[in-house]
């Protein structure tokens, strides 16, 4: 489909069309012992990007990327986790290229400011994306106590990557449901995945 830019990810690219529209937000919802990071490194190779970190540091993120055994990028990594977060993120964001990606890895950190001044960074942000052209991926952690300000997020990002990882028996089951897709039709059943070097379709079956 024209005016769609990929995600660098086959299996996903293919279900949506050739991808996702440009000036989109994606909001990518994993438990935190999942390897949904792989999804992160493998948009790296599609475009210029912006990784963000707000809980590792900047040289523990750039040594995940030399390690990685996926198709990677050469992203510019910048710590914005130490005081003010949020005033850092504005900054960095007002500064994107055209045609960019930027992830923030994770969003969580964000999510715990101030609801209003987290929801005018949002709209900032969405701005920036649809002048730009590009994409914005909120990684966001699953787990018992989410952010306050979880479902304001999900509300604003034009795309949900939902990953669930679950361990059956001897296996781990990775699912990945896409619910929202604005400028596009969400999927109406889940991918199964492995997350191995790389993501891609698990083709074994269920054991019932």
């Amino acid at each position: 489909m024209a005016n769609r830019l990929p995600t660098g990810i086959t299996v996903l690219d293919r279900r949506l069309g050739g991808g996702i529209p440009p000036g989109s937000i994606v909001l990518l919802e994993a438990p935190p012992a999942s390897q949904s990071e792989l999804f992160l490194y493998e948009f790296t190779a599609t475009r210029g990007t912006l990784y963000m970190t707000t809980v590792r540091s900047q040289a523990a993120v750039s040594d995940a990327f030399d390690r990685a055994n996926t198709r990677v990028g050469s992203p510019t990594i910048r710590d914005i986790g130490s005081d003010a977060p949020l005033d850092h993120a504005n900054r960095l964001v007002g500064a994107l290229p055209d045609s960019a990606n930027l992830i923030v890895d994770v969003a969580d950190v964000l999510e715990r400011s101030e609801p209003a001044r987290y929801r005018s960074f949002l709209n900032e942000l969405q701005t920036q994306m649809v002048n730009t052209g590009g994409l914005a991926v909120l990684h966001a952690m699953k787990g018992h106590h989410p952010p306050e300000n979880r479902d304001v997020t999900r509300h604003m990002a034009d795309v949900v990557f939902d990953l669930q990882t679950d361990i059956q028996g001897q296996e781990i089951i990775n699912r990945l449901a896409v619910p929202k897709f604005r400028g596009g039709a969400a999927m109406d059943e889940t991918i199964k995945l492995k997350l191995g070097e790389q993501v891609t379709v698990d083709t074994s079956r269920d054991i019932a």
